[in-house]
C-alpha cells in the first residue's frame, strides 16, 4: 500500500535551496519567496523533519560565520576601521555601543541606588532604614550590581 495524503510541498530539491539561500545570508521569508511556497512551510516542514531542520541551522550558521569572517578581514585594513567599530559595537554593547541621551547604564543605576541608600541612612528614622537597605540591596543584586556604601553594615 503506498503513502497517503498529499505529497511534501519541499521536495529535496526545494530544500536545498532553501538551504544554500539562507546560507549567503538571506531570510526564510525571502527562501520561501524564490521556491514558491511560504515562509510557515519552511518551519512546519522543520518541525517535522529533524534533518531539514539541522541544515538550517547550519546555514544560518555559515551565513552568521561568514558574515563575520568579512567584517573582520575589513577591519583588518586600517582604511575601513568603521568595521572594527562596528564589530565592538555588536559584540561588547555595554562598552561600546552608542547610546541615546536618555539611556542609562547599569553602572549608573548602581550609583543611584547607592545615592538613595545614603539618603535612607541621613533621613529615615533607624527603625525603617533596615527594611528599606535590604531592598535596595535586594534591587542592586538583581541587577548584578553591588552597592559600595558606608551604611551597608546597617542591613546585616
Amino acid at each position: 500500500m503506498g503513502k497517503r495524503g498529499r505529497p511534501p510541498v519541499l521536495d529535496k530539491d526545494k530544500r536545498g535551496r532553501i538551504a544554500a539561500i539562507i546560507s549567503v545570508g538571506c531570510s526564510q521569508g525571502v527562501a520561501a519567496q524564490y521556491v514558491g511556497c511560504a515562509p510557515s512551510t519552511i518551519l512546519r516542514t522543520a518541525e517535522r523533519d529533524p534533518t531539514f531542520a539541522e541544515e538550517l541551522r547550519q546555514a544560518k550558521c555559515n551565513a552568521e560565520l561568514s558574515l563575520v569572517k568579512n567584517i573582520r578581514n575589513a577591519a583588518k585594513k586600517e582604511q575601513y576601521w568603521r568595521a572594527a567599530a562596528w564589530a565592538l559595537e555588536r559584540g561588547f554593547p555595554e562598552k561600546y555601543a552608542r547610546r541615546g541621551p536618555d539611556v542609562i547604564t547599569v553602572e549608573q543605576i548602581g550609583l543611584l541606588l547607592a545615592r538613595f541608600a545614603e539618603l535612607v541612612v541621613q533621613e529615615v528614622p533607624e527603625r525603617y532604614r533596615k527594611n528599606i537597605l535590604k531592598k535596595t540591596d535586594a534591587m542592586a543584586r538583581g541587577l548584578g550590581v553591588e552597592l559600595k556604601r558606608e551604611a551597608k553594615d546597617e542591613t546585616s
